[in-house]
Order: C-alpha cells, then sequence, then structure tokens
C-alpha cells in the first residue's frame, strides 16, 4: 500500500487489494504486563499437565492467584500454542520388522540446547485432501530446527529433515514416537553415523514426546 501513490488514491488501493480501509489503519495492541505473567504462569502449568483443556486451565491459574476465566484461558493458549494433549488420529504406524528402541529421556536433565530434539508428524487439511508436516526441534529451547512437507507418510521427507537439521547441529538424543517413517533404516541410520542416542515414546504413553506434540 503506498499512501502517496499518484493517481490512486487509498480507497481505489483498498478495492483492488480487497481490504477494508479500517483495516489499513489498525493497530495491534500488545499485551499487557499481567497478560506476559499469566502465559509465563500458563507455559509452567502446561509443561506439568499437559493434558489440560482452557476448562481446567483457568481453574489451575485461579487456584495459583489469576483471575482468568475460561475464555480468556483459550484465548491465551492459542498465543502460547499449545493446546491439550490427548489420543488422537494416528499417522505414524510402527513397523514389525522395524527396530523399536527404548525411552531414553525419562531421567534426563535438558538444561541446555542439543542436549535432545525430537520429531514428529501432524497433517494440514487443504481443501482436497491432506498434506504432512514433519518438525524437528530442539526440547530445550523449543526451536523449529528444520521442517519439511510431502503429500505422502513415505519416510523420505522425514529423512531429508533429519539431514537438514543435523546440518545445523548435533544433539545427544533424538526422540520419536514408533513409527514407520523413524524406525526404519534410512532413518536410524542418519542418527547412529553422527552418534545420537535413539530414543523412541512408550507404547500408550501419549506425553512422552509432549514436546514436539
Amino acid at each position: 500500500m503506498e499512501k502517496e501513490k499518484k493517481g490512486l488514491s487509498i480507497r481505489q488501493q483498498c478495492e483492488i487489494l480487497s481490504l477494508s480501509r479500517s483495516s489499513l489503519y489498525y493497530e495491534r495492541i500488545g499485551l499487557s504486563e499481567e497478560d506476559q505473567r499469566i502465559l509465563e504462569e500458563m507455559d509452567r502449568i502446561y509443561l506439568d499437565f499437559p493434558v489440560y483443556g482452557s476448562r481446567r486451565m483457568s481453574r489451575e491459574l485461579k487456584r495459583r492467584g489469576f483471575k482468568v476465566g475460561r475464555a480468556k484461558a483459550r484465548s491465551l493458549m492459542r498465543i502460547l500454542g499449545v493446546e491439550a494433549i490427548y489420543p488422537r488420529k494416528r499417522l505414524t504406524y510402527p513397523d514389525k520388522e522395524h527396530q523399536i528402541y527404548p525411552y531414553l529421556l525419562r531421567d534426563i536433565e535438558i538444561d541446555r540446547p542439543d542436549i535432545a530434539w525430537a520429531s514428529d508428524i501432524t497433517y494440514i487439511r487443504l481443501k482436497h485432501g491432506f498434506v504432512y508436516l514433519v518438525a524437528v526441534m530442539d526440547i530445550y529451547s523449543r526451536y523449529i530446527v528444520s521442517w519439511k512437507i510431502c503429500n505422502t507418510l513415505e519416510a523420505d521427507f522425514c529423512c531429508e529433515a533429519l539431514k537438514e537439521a543435523l546440518s545445523r547441529g548435533t544433539p545427544e538424543y533424538f526422540n520419536t514416537d514408533q513409527g514407520a517413517q523413524f524406525s526404519s533404516r534410512d532413518f536410524t541410520s542418519i542418527l547412529q553415523e553422527k552418534k545420537i542416542k535413539i530414543s523412541m515414546d512408550g507404547k500408550g504413553r501419549v506425553i512422552d514426546n509432549i514436546f514436539i506434540e
């Protein structure tokens, strides 16, 4: 949008871009200090109770001295980028011929970057189907080290994301679920070549990979 554009008024430019003039002058209001404190407390609660939705989050915040209703809790959870962890549609399934590794992070103190990374797959709904998103995340910082999108669930795009991530650093541990993409020889061999310890969620333990979830 060019406010000094000769020959085209602001109204005409808005019409071309299908924008309302009111949105042009809108300035986003930042979070208050109180909301920032609530978000910090909510983050701590979520790490301890990842199964909490907005109702139980609101209740716990009130117990800790914050007057937060369910609607506001839901809004702040969206800003924080978290939602209740619960069993949902699975995108990865174990292959009986693949080696399954034990979960190694239970007693590990993750107090700096590159101790442990995690990876998981989710799907993005489109008008005519789905695409699949795999991401690699540093658990300590929650930084997304790499990600890839694909229209199939083959292991190739997971391997590509892993290789891209390892071009930027090397963790001591790498955690995933037991899905065939992550337990495939193509994927695990990349980790073994870098001498990275392979960790996988325990069967039925939905919160083992909570951070990338």
